[in-house]
């Protein structure tokens, strides 16, 4: 009979793939109770490092165009799409239809949404007024326990189009997910550090996200007490916080709008004078 080598799953941070580093893991079984994987439990520690990998890729990942950034997220929609059945296997064809379908929505904002959410102000002096957006810089993610694709890159798509950089959490219970993500980034054109992957117990780095001072705003799928823990926390580092409920239907048409780009945007007022 042969051996059956199992996957050594590993936590995506930096363009590297990395063990937590207490060592500590979580058994991963299937829908049927059989065992796949063991899971790291990634640390405060991790998370930390996470944000100084995200940090560094930032500054890059925000000056690239957004037709260059639109052709990147072109491009880890084909590399999802062509490893579909993979992927379903972890979650649902459904869900994974959907979550490629969102990737192409959201390239294809990627250099339109300065129209929508930009201006051209009138003013009653000889001036140009512009507003402008930009990037808040480090958006962190915890992502829902159902629909650990699609929940989680519903939260990751409009920070990284509009130029941000992410730290996320993946699903607890269905975690497989974004480890198979994690494979799919580390090939794809997406810079190493724009998107970090980590899994681990919620109530171990909830504070840590919170009041983590570079990490600029939150997307988090969160109950009543981890909503306010959360709001608590981020009051420290004046951080934005958007909270989505448990039971939030991801498959939802609502979640296209690219007016959820603008919760990770800064608005910035150019004057210039007219002649000059």
């Amino acid at each position: 009979m042969p051996l059956r080598i199992t996957k050594t799953p590993k936590c995506y941070v930096g363009g590297a793939f990395i063990r937590s580093e207490s060592g500590r893991v979580a058994p991963l079984t299937d829908a049927a109770g059989n065992f796949l994987c063991h899971i790291p439990l990634c640390t405060r520690k991790d998370l930390r490092n996470a944000v100084e990998a995200a940090a560094k890729a930032g500054a890059g990942w925000a000056k690239r165009t957004p037709y260059h950034r639109a052709q990147i997220l072109y491009r880890l929609a084909e590399m999802l799409e062509s490893r579909a059945d993979e992927m379903a296997a972890c979650t649902s064809a459904r869900e994974v239809r959907a979550t490629v379908y969102r990737i192409v929505h959201f390239a294809g904002w990627a250099d339109k949404y300065e129209q929508v959410l930009g201006s051209v102000n009138p003013v009653a002096t000889p001036h140009f007024n512009f507003t402008v957006t930009e990037p808040v810089g480090i958006v962190g993610v915890l992502a829902p326990e159902d629909a650990p694709l699609l929940g989680l890159m519903t939260l990751v798509l409009p920070a990284i189009t509009a130029g941000n950089s992410v730290v996320a959490l993946a699903s607890r219970e269905s975690p497989h997910a974004a480890i198979l993500l994690g494979e799919m980034l580390a090939v794809s054109d997406l810079p190493g550090g724009v998107v970090n992957l980590l899994t681990g117990d919620r109530p171990d780095l909830l504070h840590t996200f919170a009041t983590h001072e570079q990490i600029r705003s939150l997307a988090a799928v969160a109950d009543k007490a981890e909503a306010t823990a959360l709001q608590q926390g981020a009051a420290e580092s004046v951080k934005r916080v958007i909270i989505h409920a448990p039971d939030t239907d991801w498959f939802s048409s609502d979640h296209d709008s690219p007016h959820s780009i603008r919760d990770f945007t800064e608005a910035k007022t150019v004057w210039h004078p007219i002649g000059a």
